[in-house]
């Protein structure tokens, strides 16, 4: 390594402006190593990095690649019989697995060094007749730049010492055929988001492989776009959403794959020349997955595709979110370190099921287990919503002009249709389960909880695929203080003619859930879906109420309340199911509905409730305004469809607006633009203000008095976000 120079390779590519910088003390600290040395660094670290899932039963995995070991028969169509090649994900697993077998303390296989020649003897059998330079790469991109070589070289540099160099030299000269450092330069199609993490820690460990610093500094540098806020296409927004393959809301899985590969990345160069850090991806863990972490899963509603690949995948999903968390600490502040690590214990504690993973954590006394947090999450530019109390939680997915009413391909969620129509999940205690066993397999794909649909017939697969089925709606998300939240969707059904105009009112035990303007000319019944839970709970209906039995209420008129018990069967599972329904009738035309939903409630609170007909009452709900108020709470709030007045509130143009009375004589308006599109907006609430105490920069004036009125210049600023002004009533 004696051509490079230590100042050249750190200025190759701008390594300083990788994440927030290489930090100097790590930068003086790698400058007393030798490239070798740094390499050695790399090298063990990775090792240690990648052990790290199966600290708590190394034996697991040593019987697992002893396994292997025994039956591995290398022939001219597999290294295992049963794995016909190409076997893109089991045979390079397999590998990979009785590498980290080797290198890992307590497998019983450690230092095996028949074990380690095995696995050379793989790599370059696979390497000859699947994965060999020049081979046409058919079928999924990702096999082969990122699947297999991930794996091979993540085994190669395993058990580096029993590869000869022709072997090696062989492997690393099909992996730059296959992912040329090309891929790296334009930050565009499937080098995004989470491919491109992938990507740079494929080049990294071709780089560690040959020990060369060019390439390892090309690898680190090119992370740079992922580190940025992003305001269109693949990445982090700066309301929290992540988004992959351009408008899908994909924390549980690309934004899964991202984090625990950079997680990964940050703890392998550390105090190496090549050491990285990043503000936007520390920030994403509060901000961008935690919303949507409950009791130990990770909501669909952030899974894309992947919802229904298997049962129980949200938790899988979550562990392994709670595990890039956990290691990501250790590149945190103290004290931000120290809440991740009670907080990720406290999903731990709370799953319904875990894989083990956290067992050291969970005997640790020092970490105190964090609850869930209450409060509201709204998550505009990925028109998603969390809302959390302490003994239910609920989540809502919509689609808008930037977001797909679903994802479907590689065969994969082709009767998704209806998962971005106003679908609210919901889960009180003791049901973190409801839509992990086996839901999404037997489900009716048209009666999904909280849609509003057409029940015209679609075709598997229908839309374009990949997300691309983003309907016209402009006007989705809405405003939220951080405790309640007012959220609105103008739907447009997928490949119908269906319009609608849905509400959500955010509230302590219960959302108040609207529908207005509801039209269709499918020739077929239009409905409204109030809920289709997995249970074979008791049901009882009673004048203006539902109850299902340990799940909740539902405050409604019960004159037009459709209900259905069945059991259904998708693949090898069969679950029982009761639905409720509201039918709006075969072309509809400004057809409306209110009812409460109350997750967790009793049938006597629920009763309560049904009689207290003022508890709530609806100010508006209509095509041009839904809003509702409610006194115990001091609150009002409304969604402006179009400008106008209802409630003492006036708003010049579409908007959201959320007002909280407080008891010590002050209030907080909360206004947002949904559409993202106004150049000024006023609002005027009809109520005396002595003054105001604090307000938005997006604040430009502001009248006092008998009445109160707010002028907001761009507030498209705020990104779909909120503003809030705080004053002292009159």
């Amino acid at each position: 390594m004696g051509g490079y120079s230590r100042r050249s390779v750190l200025q190759l590519g701008g390594i300083a402006a990788v994440g927030t910088a290489l930090p100097a003390s790590g930068a003086r600290a790698s400058a007393e190593h030798t490239w070798p040395e740094s390499f050695a660094l790399l090298r063990r670290q990775w090792r240690d990095v990648t052990s790290a899932p199966f600290r708590s039963r190394p034996d697991r995995l040593g019987a697992k690649a002893s396994g292997y070991l025994d039956t591995m028969a290398p022939a001219r169509t597999s290294l295992w019989p049963g794995l016909a090649f190409p076997s893109f994900d089991d045979t390079p697993e397999r590998l990979q697995t009785m590498a980290r077998a080797y290198a890992m303390e307590g497998t019983g296989l450690t230092g095996d060094a028949s074990l380690a020649q095995a696995v050379a003897t793989g790599i370059d059998h696979y390497r000859r007749r699947v994965y060999t330079a020049g081979a046409d790469p058919v079928g999924n991109w990702w096999n082969w730049q990122i699947g297999v070589p991930k794996r091979l070289l993540d085994a190669a540099v395993l058990i580096a010492p029993h590869l000869t160099e022709a072997r090696s030299r062989a492997l690393r000269d099909a992996v730059d055929h296959f992912v040329p450092e090309r891929l790296l330069a334009d930050y565009s199609g499937n080098s995004t988001g989470a491919n491109r993490v992938d990507l740079c820690t494929v080049r990294l460990l071709l780089a560690i492989l040959r020990g060369d610093p060019v390439k390892a500094t090309q690898a680190v540098s090119a992370l740079s776009p992922v580190f940025s806020y992003v305001s269109e296409g693949d990445g982090f927004y700066r309301d929290g959403s992540f988004i992959q393959h351009t408008s899908i809301p994909y924390q549980g899985g690309y934004g899964m794959v991202l984090l625990s590969g950079v997680a990964c990345l940050f703890a392998v160069l550390r105090g190496s020349p090549w050491e990285v850090t990043s503000r936007v991806v520390l920030d994403s863990v509060e901000r961008s997955f935690a919303p949507f972490v409950h009791d130990g899963f990770c909501m669909d509603l952030v899974n894309g595709r992947g919802i229904g690949r298997s049962a129980y995948g949200d938790h899988r999903r979550g562990d392994a979110i709670g595990s890039a968390v956990l290691l990501l600490s250790e590149s945190a502040s103290a004290t931000e370190g120290a809440r991740w690590r009670g907080m990720v214990k406290g999903w731990a504690l709370r799953s319904a099921r875990t894989d083990g993973r956290f067992a050291e954590l969970l005997d640790d006394d020092t970490v105190p287990a964090l609850p869930e947090p209450e409060g509201h999450r709204l998550l505009p530019m990925s028109a998603r919503a969390v809302h959390r109390r302490r003994a239910w939680c609920a989540g809502l997915s919509m689609a808008s002009h930037r977001i797909g009413h679903y994802e479907h391909g590689n065969g994969e969620n082709e009767r998704g249709w209806h998962t971005g129509s106003g679908m609210l999940y919901w889960w009180a205690e003791g049901h973190g389960e409801q839509y992990s066993d086996s839901f999404w397999q037997t489900v009716d794909p048209y009666r999904l909880p909280g849609t509003t649909v057409s029940t015209r017939r679609l075709p598997d697969g229908a839309g374009r695929g990949w997300g691309d089925t983003c309907p016209p709606a402009r006007w989705v998300g809405g405003a939220t203080d951080g405790w309640y939240a007012t959220v609105g969707q103008h739907l447009y059904g997928l490949e119908s003619t269906l319009e609608a105009f849905k509400s959500w009112f955010f509230l302590d035990d219960a959302v108040v859930c609207m529908g207005a303007g509801i039209t269709a000319r499918d020739g077929v019944p239009v409905e409204t879906v109030v809920d289709n839970r997995r249970t074979d709970a008791h049901l009882t209906l009673e004048a203006g109420l539902a109850h299902l039995e340990g799940h909740g209420g539902y405050v409604l008129p019960t004159a037009d309340l459709r209900t259905l018990r069945e059991h259904r069967s998708g693949g090898s599972a069969s679950r029982g199911y009761v639905t409720l329904w509201l039918d709006h009738g075969v072309d509809p035309r400004s057809a409306d509905y209110v009812y409460l939903l109350m997750p967790g409630a009793t049938l006597a609170r629920t009763r309560a409730r049904a009689a207290d007909p003022l508890w709530a009452r609806v100010l508006a709900n209509t095509a041009g305004r839904q809003g509702v108020h409610v006194p115990s709470r001091g609150l009002t709030a409304v969604n402006f469809w179009n400008g106008g007045a209802v409630g003492g509130l006036t708003a010049s143009g579409p908007c959201a607006v959320l007002v909280r009375e407080g008891g010590d004589g002050t209030a907080t308006l909360t206004v947002s633009d949904p559409r993202c599109d106004l150049g000024e907006l006023t609002v005027t609430w009809d109520r005396p203000v002595a003054e105001v105490l604090g307000a938005h920069p997006s604040l430009t004036g502001s009248t006092t008095g008998r009445g109160f009125t707010l002028s907001f210049a761009r507030p498209a600023d705020l990104s779909g976000g909120s503003a809030t002004v705080t004053v002292r009533l009159g």
